[in-house]
């Protein structure tokens, strides 16, 4: 299936550090680095501390898994509730979780009471404080920055968890060796208060919703049937999940290379993720430069390939410097590829599926990131940790080739402003059945015979752009009888779905797909709609039950 072809260029580069003269942006971007140095000396701490609890290669993939796998499991409903809700508040509640959690697992160290099963259950809590915030934290960033800031607003959010990739295990390992891994944990907790702080002091606008809120069931039925229907979109999420599950491995497997073929103490394996960070910043410097002169999917493939030779090397160098050297490079392509990917979902997705969009995205890279880390712990135990890094790079570079070709990166941004649909929105003289259904709409199109087959193919890409909107069994018909007659049809699950479609979740480029079509239409021809809800709708189920049969 081919991509719809509205992509632009991405159009003249602010400079790298444009974003940081917004303010909230700018708060927030401080708060999150200090949380973000947190996180990294508690990971340092968890996999220490499950290593000195008797954990093996698996037991210590496993603390990775804790922390991605209540994300893939609880980020689509999450999303949801992030389109439906404030998100300031959520985001408040995500953050008051993982404080919790960090809390929590510094409480039960410092009392020498910790296991195995705490400190995965207590890393898990906070997973599920990180679900509620990961794809509410993407989706405001719109609006902390101006749309062609959006890509450098990425990069220094990445750039964000490198630098604290960079300094945040050196200090976790210094931490462990002087303090005990309860040390890192108690920090890691008291990080989230900065960002607490910031979040309720931002006054965010409220959200007009002039339909009121979507259930939560029928929101995330919405978000699947989007990111079903926008391919360009899909590609991104593709290229995500083929790259984590492979990627994530390094991830979860250094620890034991730390521990086991370099025979490192925890500030040694500090050390090594503080390369993976400078690493990071080196990427967040030369980035900009390199995006004016690549296209995207150039620059995805060729920072996922380089990956790939990164982790091949550590596998094979038998020397700590060696794997430092190696993981530098292996933290400059991550913060390209993680970089451009999450610019890429931020642009393709509009205001009103944002948050819920960004849910699947995060839902394939978690999961693939917690797949990778059980499934490759398990494997290292098997053939070995420095033959499984080799195994895995082999394995991401044969998909990075493929989905280039596959799964190609957009080139650009899509216009997904907002737009009304129609001029005037259906009105179904039934008062108070909004939420009857489902609804047939049909739309007559007449086009004379030369441009019938143009006409055809455009309607194509209308027909996803109804079903990102809501719709589903949209099929287009000719007339048997008149071939110059053309007739559209689609459901939506209620009048109140259907309002929605048309008032709420309409794009600029949804307008510009339906005026191709109407551009090959007889000239001075208007469609003609009709809207009818199904004759045993909810509602009237009632009066019929009170004839006699």
């Amino acid at each position: 299936m081919k991509h719809a072809p509205a992509t632009q260029d991405w159009g003249p580069e602010p400079s790298a550090w444009a974003p940081m003269r917004r303010p909230v942006f700018r708060a927030l971007w401080i708060a999150q680095l200090a949380a973000n140095m947190g996180t990294w000396m508690q990971t340092v701490g968890a996999q220490w501390l499950m290593g000195d609890l008797g954990g093996g290669a698996l037991e210590v993939a496993l603390v990775q898994t804790a922390t991605t796998l209540p994300v893939f499991v609880l980020v689509v409903p999450a999303g949801a509730l992030g389109d439906i809700l404030d998100q300031r508040r959520l985001l408040i509640g995500g953050q008051l979780l993982m404080f919790l959690g960090a809390a929590g697992l510094a409480g039960v160290t410092a009392a020498g009471a910790e296991t195995q099963a705490l400190l995965l259950g207590l890393t898990a809590l906070m997973g599920v404080g990180e679900a509620f915030c990961i794809s509410s934290f993407q989706a405001i960033q719109p609006e902390l920055v101006s749309r062609e800031e959006i890509p450098q607003a990425a990069l220094l959010n990445s750039a964000n968890g490198n630098v604290a990739r960079a300094a945040g295990p050196a200090l976790g390992g210094a931490l462990i060796h002087a303090a005990g891994p309860e040390a890192t944990f108690a920090l890691n907790a008291l990080s989230f208060l900065g960002v607490l702080v910031v979040l309720y002091a931002w006054k965010r606008p409220p959200t007009h919703r002039p339909l009121g809120s979507e259930h939560i069931r029928d929101a995330i039925r919405a978000g699947a049937r989007y990111v079903r229907s926008a391919p360009l979109l899909g590609a991104v999420i593709g290229r995500s999940g083929l790259f984590m599950l492979f990627a994530g491995g390094m991830w979860a497997l250094l620890p034991t290379v730390a521990r086991g073929p370099l025979g490192l103490d925890a500030g040694g394996y500090g050390l090594l993720l503080g390369s993976v960070g400078l690493g990071a910043v080196l990427g967040a410097v030369l980035l900009p430069s390199m995006r004016g002169h690549l296209r995207t999917n150039v620059l995805v493939t060729g920072a996922m390939v380089i990956y790939a030779g990164t982790m091949a090397a550590i596998g094979l160098v038998p020397s700590a410097v060696g794997v430092a050297a190696a993981l530098i490079v292996s933290g400059l392509a991550w913060v390209a590829v993680l970089s451009t990917l999450s610019a890429s979902a931020q642009v393709l997705l509009p205001a009103w599926a944002r948050t819920r969009g960004l849910a699947y995205y995060q839902l394939v890279f978690m999961g693939g990131q917690a797949l990778g880390g059980v499934g490759w712990g398990a494997v290292a135990d098997w053939l070995g940790v420095q033959t499984t890094f080799v195994v895995s790079a082999i394995g991401l570079f044969a998909t990075t080739i493929v989905g280039m070709r596959t799964l190609p990166m957009p080139s650009g941004p899509v216009d997904v402003r907002p737009a009304q649909l129609w001029a005037e929105p259906p009105s179904i003289q039934m008062p108070g059945r909004r939420d009857a259904g489902p609804v047939l709409v049909t739309v007559e199109w007449r086009v004379d015979r030369a441009n019938a087959e143009a006409f055809i193919a455009a309607m194509q890409p209308v027909g996803m752009s109804r079903r990102r909107t809501g719709a589903s069994l949209w099929g287009l018909f000719e007339d048997m009888a008149d071939p110059t007659l053309f007739l559209e049809t689609f459901t939506v699950g209620s009048e109140r779905e259907h309002l929605r479609q048309i008032m709420e979740r309409g794009t600029k480029l949804d307008q510009e797909l339906e005026a191709r079509a109407l551009a090959l239409t007889r000239p001075g021809h208007k469609p003609q709609v009709r809207h009818l809800i199904f004759a045993y709708a909810s509602g009237r189920d009632e009066e019929l039950s009170s004839f006699p049969p």
